[in-house]
């Protein structure tokens, strides 16, 4: 399977919403409404209808939630311990560190889902709406916890008022429970998880910026070398290591190889670092991610 021309049509929406926000009157001011639109509501509906609407086996999903939270404190201790490595540790600024240091393990959940549902259909939404509903709360503390200028009591506040943990979790009481959605809001629930899609792609596009990449370059090279080659390596043992399905594997090769989450840089912002040089790793991300998805998919999913 050719997975670069499979993925082009989503990169390609990635590439419009770059050039409608760069050179259109749809700028940023634009998007930020339709960023606002897609994680609040596009996204979690789409998320509860992928859970609910197939019958999830929890022993079968335990493997595919251990394997994903192992990938993911894999790629936290690596992002975290780069100031400590000979040699290259020495020349990693502390306070730059802490602020972008989250790029190498966070997600775009936008592009995660829409890449997922071409090359894995219903069943491997349903798995990638287990991964998100278990490694978002633990990439967001992570992501917290070195910036903090806040008690924890705020944290953990900002964690449980998450509108993609708490669509994850209620669809999974909703499937527990054998809840199953009328048929005549079947058409409608769909169509809006298509247009999250499209539109969450396009987003991820209006937000890439190149400025400030020229600051810390050895520190970006390190975060994106774990983000786009050590994660879909890492995925890819664990995988083997926790007997995951074909299309479970296929879910957390997605999951790894996926440009980083575009709030990282709303993120930094708001805590007081470096915002507009985390705004750049995360454009670099979303490049990246053209090279390291068909890597995932294409070369490690194929051995």
């Amino acid at each position: 399977m050719n997975y670069a021309q499979l993925l082009f049509p989503d990169f390609s929406l990635i590439l419009i919403g770059y050039l409608l926000c760069r050179f259109t009157q749809l700028n940023r001011s634009v998007w930020e409404k339709i960023d606002t639109l897609v994680y609040f509501f596009l996204f979690p509906v789409l998320l509860f209808h992928s859970v609910v609407k197939s019958p999830l086996d929890l022993m079968t999903a335990s493997n595919l939630i251990g394997a994903a939270w192992t990938l993911g404190l894999g790629g936290i201790a690596l992002a975290y311990s780069l100031k400590r490595w000979p040699v290259l540790g020495s020349h990693i600024d502390p306070r730059l560190h802490a602020g972008s240091a989250q790029v190498a393990f966070r997600f775009n959940s936008f592009i995660a889902l829409a890449m997922v549902s071409k090359v894995a259909g219903p069943e491997g939404l349903l798995h990638m709406a287990v991964i998100i509903g278990v490694c978002v709360p633990l990439f967001n503390v992570a992501a917290v916890w070195p910036m903090a200028r806040h008690g924890q009591h705020g944290l953990w506040r900002e964690l449980s008022r998450n509108p993609l943990i708490i669509a994850t979790a209620s669809g999974l009481l909703a499937n527990v429970l054998g809840f199953t959605l009328p048929l005549w809001l079947e058409p409608t629930v769909s169509r809006i998880g298509q247009s999250a899609l499209a539109l969450g792609l396009m987003a991820a596009g209006a937000g890439m910026q190149f400025s400030s990449l020229a600051l810390g370059k050895l520190l970006g090279v390190q975060l994106l070398a774990i983000k786009h080659l050590a994660m879909p390596l890492m995925a890819f043992g664990l995988a083997q290591l926790f007997g995951l399905s074909a299309s479970q594997t296929t879910a957390l090769l997605v999951f790894s190889a996926v440009p980083t989450a575009s709030s990282c840089y709303v993120l930094a912002a708001r805590m007081g670092h470096n915002g507009p040089y985390v705004a750049g790793l995360v454009t670099l991300s979303v490049l990246l991610g053209v090279l390291s998805l068909p890597f995932a998919l294409g070369v490690l999913g194929g051995v």
